[in-house]
Order: C-alpha cells, then structure tokens, then sequence
C-alpha cells in the first residue's frame, strides 16, 4: 500500500511539472505575438502618423486680375505673347492687395508662397477662357511645399519649418480668412514625380506597376504551373530531375539583386532591350517569382489524394487525363494562392529593377509595356532619399498605398484558397 501511494505521489509530481511546462511554453508563445504585434503596431504607427497628411494638400485661393500691362499680354489666344507674357506678376500682386501689410521689396517673399507652377496653371487657364482678359478671376492654386509643411507641421519639431516668422504670419493671416485651406490630394493620384512635393503623385508608378505585375502574371503562372506539372507528374525520376528540384530550391532562396543582374547582362546588354520599362522588368520579376509558384504549385499537386488518381486511372483515364481533369482543378486552389502570394513578393522588390534603370525621374503616366515608367517600391526609394521634408510625408503616403495593394493580394489569395477549397 505504501509503494503505491509512493507511485501515485510521483506521478501528480511529474504530471505537475508537466503542466508547469506547458502553461511556460504557451506564456513563451503568447508574449512572442504579443511583442510582434507591438512592433507591427509600432510601425504601422510610424507609416500612418507620418503618411497621412500626405493624402492632405494646402490651397491658396486668390483674386487674380488679368491685366493686360501687368501680364505684358494682349491677345491670350496668340502662342507668341503667351511664351513671353510674365503670368508671375498677377499672382504677386493678388497676394500684396490682400496682404496690405507687405510693402514693395516684400514681393520676393510674398512669391514663395505659391506653389511654383501656379503660373503655369494660370496660363493654361487663361489660355482655354481668353474671354478672362481684363477681368478678375478667383482660382485656387497649390500652396508652395514650404507653407504645406508649415500649415501642417507647425509645432513638429521633426519638421524644420523654412518660411521667416513674417511669412510665418501672412500665412497665419490667410488661414484665419480661410484663403488658405487643405483638403484631400487628388493630385497625389492623379499626377506622375515632381521635383516639387506639392505636386508628386503616385499614379505613373501605380500604372508602371500594372504594366509590370501583368506582365509577372502572363509569363509566371502558366510556366511556373506547366514546370511543377510535368516534374511532378511526367518526369522521370533521374539525376537529371533531381538536379532540376535542387536547383529551383535553391533559386527560391537567392537575394533578388541577383535576379536583377541576370536582367541586367542577358535581357539589356545582351538582348539589346530598352531600360526603365515594364516589360523587362516582368521579365526580371518573372525569373524571381518563378520558383516560389513552382514549389507551391508542386505542394498543391502533392496534397490531392492518391485515390483520386486511382479511381480515374482504373476507369480507363490516361495519364494526361487523369492530370487535367481530376488532380489540376482539385491543386489549382494552392496554385493559384502561390502564385498571388509570388507576386505579391515581386510587387514589393526594389533591387532587381533599381539594376534594370526603373529608377528614372518619370513624370508622364506609361501608356504601354515598353513606355520609361517606375513602380511603388522605386518611387518610394527615390522620394525617401530626397533632401526635401516634404517628400518624407509623399514616401509614407506612396508606403501606404503600396500596403493597401500588398494586402489586398493577400486577401485575395485567402479568399480564393476558401472559395475554390474542395474538401475530402
């Protein structure tokens, strides 16, 4: 009786000990999330706090009289007097009738409160209404970057703020009458790079991008399916193959810069094709996705059911039957979800297309595959080394926008893995 009371004692003892075990390594695991959620959240933060006024844009709205002496113009419809008409001096002498306070040698500072191109949208606007001559008009121009990061930033010590403290105060001033105000930044989706913050936008890298990713889609997948097809279900089982397997292991883990050379000597130097454009940089995309949607599409062909191959071959299916008909549509589900989740991972690359030169200042939006373009990841490349504060808000902004398209291929590769999911 006592041997067996000393038995169970050591058994509640090591049980105890167990248990003990347990609750530490479930405590490890949750305090693991819990200190990567924290980071998560940490960086998200710093994107979202730095990002968002990016999706903000600062106007000035002014009172522009078309005088013929002071734009040295008398006829808007000729092209002669428009190139040489000063569009400058209207702006100027606006901001000084509504500012009374600034004086004649203030009309240096008084320009650097318009955006730099604000002449330029009053010629295009005076051009297409010639009637506008003599009289005068109300038009809303983009602030200059200074006055955006001061109406935004003021009291940020992470922004030095450029404008003196009687700028300071003009600004200040046409705030309180509400002729300076922010709104959301249609141009940040509508115009292409700019030298100047206030008027870069995203839209000829999100296009660049497209271009690309289709091109990524076209050659990938087919290939990549049709390679993990026939070495799964047609090759022979020979050095040969098992050379074949190794190497694309190893290609799914080689850095990307890599692929980026490879594009550089064979597709440019060798091949001749033209640089900064989304056809070679699919093709360099391509070559990097291709062995992930391999090695995936491999697992989904691995995980249907030996049974299903068999029913079909013992009703007389052939071997290409069997394969199209039964084990394709039953693997396309995780194909599919490698493939968005391949591309997805070439969306975010940079390395490989910074080799190929879709690193280019490029302003117009490509119209097709071998127009000079750049994508997301290259735009926020070169925003985030600019010397100018207000692009570190556009590189946030261009980081969010590149989250939003990340996470939407995910999600997308999540719900057609549970839509298209067969379950046995």
């Amino acid at each position: 009786m006592t041997n067996q009371t000393s038995q169970a004692d050591i058994v509640r003892k090591s049980l105890k000990r167990r248990y003990r075990k347990e609750m530490r390594f479930r405590a490890y695991g949750i305090l693991a999330i819990a200190i990567a959620l924290t980071f998560l959240f940490i960086l998200f933060a710093d994107i979202i706090g730095k990002g968002y006024t990016g999706f903000m844009k600062t106007t000035i709205t002014l009172d522009v009289t078309m005088d013929s002496e002071v734009l040295f113009l008398d006829d808007p419809t000729d092209p002669t007097q428009v190139q040489m008409a000063d569009f400058v001096a209207p702006l100027v002498a606006a901001l000084a009738e509504t500012l009374p306070q600034a004086t004649t040698e203030d009309r240096n500072a008084l320009r650097k409160l318009v955006n730099p191109y604000a002449s330029n949208q009053l010629r295009d606007e005076l051009t297409e209404n010639p009637e506008w001559m003599g009289t005068t008009q109300t038009i809303t121009f983009l602030a200059h970057s200074d006055v955006d990061v001061y109406v935004k930033h003021q009291g940020d010590s992470a922004y030095s703020i450029k404008l003196t403290e009687e700028q300071q105060g003009w600004v200040d001033d046409l705030q309180e009458r509400g002729m300076i105000e922010s709104s959301f930044n249609d141009v940040f989706f509508t115009s292409g790079d700019s030298r100047d913050p206030a008027r870069a936008g995203v839209l000829s890298a999100i296009v660049g991008s497209l271009l690309t990713m289709f091109i990524v889609l076209v050659l990938s997948f087919p290939i990549g399916v049709a390679a993990a097809i026939y070495l799964e279900e047609f090759a022979p089982q020979n050095k040969l193959t098992d050379f074949i397997e190794v190497n694309i292991n190893n290609l799914a883990a080689v850095p990307s810069i890599i692929f980026g050379l490879l594009g550089l000597a064979v597709f440019i130097n060798l091949f001749g094709m033209p640089r900064s454009v989304p056809f070679v940089g699919g093709l360099v995309l391509t070559l990097m996705t291709l062995p992930t949607i391999i090695i995936s599409s491999r697992a989904a062909i691995k995980s249907v059911p030996p049974s299903v191959k068999e029913a079909a071959e013992g009703i007389g299916a052939s071997k290409m039957q069997v394969t199209l008909h039964h084990v394709l549509p039953l693997a396309m589900p995780g194909m599919l979800t490698g493939s968005i989740i391949g591309m997805a991972q070439a969306l975010g690359e940079t390395a490989p297309l910074l080799l190929i030169g879709m690193v280019a200042f490029i302003v117009e939006v490509p119209e097709g595959f071998f127009d000079a373009s750049t994508v997301l990841p290259v735009q926020v490349f070169l925003w985030a080394g600019s010397p100018e504060l207000a692009f570190i808000e556009r590189a946030s902004a261009a980081i969010m926008v590149l989250l939003a398209f990340l996470m939407s291929m995910n999600a997308m590769a999540i719900w057609l893995r549970k839509r298209l999911e067969r379950r046995w």
